[in-house]
């Protein structure tokens, strides 16, 4: 009797380990015959792809990630864009958590400017629709040195986040912030004083043929080596951390209650229209690449997709959180591309909407479609 049970039980175990290996659903979605997928799998060197998928399984009380990765490596440099809004928006919050005195709807503006806002509203607008003023803001509040220590002491490596994002100061030194302590009172932070970031040594870290400055075209690769720098690995690790949290050790987590973290998935997930943006300008996959990233129909709203997206120099990258309450699917998925076909950079000519985004909401599709085959 005692060995037939323990023969049933290993059947069980071998059975579930099978299925996990079989069911690689990335692998299936890259051999897809689909032309969003095959006139990038057809020229592969060219478009420098990254993907990580991480399968899960739930068991009782118990969650099981499977990673498989597609040509992932943390040596191999690519822009990160706006990725990087996701952890600065978490350590913002991290930052208020331990705040008494200040909370996310606590009104500010940066000395020297005339926008009032809050951290709630900046969230927001980060992920509704990858606002840069918003990021900023947030930079200044936190300050490079504190957020790559920070990210440093969570395990959450390798990372490199160097500088604000769209038309900025290179200033090491961070703005003071003007804060509303009530609603006649208002408060100074103290700024913080940042060190130059080291040049990255990585392969790939000079790309294509040359750039567009001030004085025309450059002739000679465009050098990436004191820019943001956050791989595949570590934005996935991220988004796994604020998903299941549960998954990792108390001081790998970001420190935010309960009422932070509800914020912030609310933001991830939502989409323009919900938050007050002109549909019509900003639809539904506006910063939903995978799925929807390149139609303007509504995302169902029994799909969630919690995700944070970023696409500059070329490169597009989306990395997300996705479950269909309906049909009981739930995956994490992080994906990059590169799509400059003629090698010059800051010239904003890229294949984001010809192949890019196609290609990054096929994938999110043929996943999503294997993911529906799954028990």
């Amino acid at each position: 009797m005692r060995i037939s049970i323990l023969l049933v039980w290993a059947f069980e175990i071998l059975s579930c380990t099978n299925d996990r290996v079989d069911a690689n659903a990335l692998e299936k979605a890259l051999a897809s015959e689909h032309p969003n997928i095959r006139v990038v799998m057809d020229s592969l060197a060219k478009y420098e792809v990254q993907i990580r998928y991480s399968q899960i399984d739930r068991l009782k009380d118990s969650i099981i990630l499977t990673d498989y990765d597609f040509q992932v490596n943390d040596s191999l440099y690519f822009y990160p864009a706006s990725t990087v809004k996701l952890p600065v928006a978490l350590l913002a919050l991290e930052r208020l958590y331990k705040t008494d005195t200040l909370n996310v709807h606590t009104k500010y503006y940066v000395e020297g400017d005339t926008i009032e806002s809050t951290v709630a509203q900046d969230i927001t607008e980060i992920f509704a629709v990858s606002d840069n003023l918003a990021n900023n803001r947030l930079f200044e509040l936190l300050g490079q040195n504190a957020i790559n220590a920070s990210l440093k002491e969570k395990n959450i490596a390798p990372v490199r986040i160097s500088h604000r994002l769209g038309y900025h100061s290179e200033d090491l030194r961070t703005k003071p912030l003007v804060i509303y302590l009530n609603d006649s009172t208002t408060g100074m932070s103290v700024p913080s004083y940042n060190t130059n970031p080291e040049p990255l040594k990585l392969k790939g870290i000079k790309k294509g043929l040359g750039y567009m400055d001030d004085d025309g075209l450059v002739k000679e690769p465009f050098d990436f080596s004191i820019k943001n720098y956050l791989p595949v690995s570590a934005l996935h690790s991220i988004l796994k951390r604020i998903i299941f949290p549960e998954k990792f050790k108390p001081n790998e987590r970001f420190h935010i209650g309960n009422e932070q973290r509800e914020l912030i998935l609310k933001a991830m997930s939502t989409v323009p229209r919900n938050v007050g943006y002109d549909q019509n300008i900003y639809h539904d996959g506006y910063c939903k690449f995978f799925m929807h990233g390149d139609t303007k129909e509504k995302i169902p709203p029994t799909l969630k997709i919690y995700n944070k997206v970023g696409f500059a120099y070329g490169t597009v990258t989306d990395c997300a959180y996705i479950k269909d309450s309906l049909n009981n699917v739930e995956f994490l998925l992080t994906a990059t591309i590169l799509v400059n076909q003629d090698g010059i950079f800051n010239n904003d000519h890229y294949e984001f909407e010809e192949i890019g985004i196609p290609f990054l909401a096929q994938l999110g599709r043929e996943i999503y479609a294997e993911e529906l085959k799954r028990k």
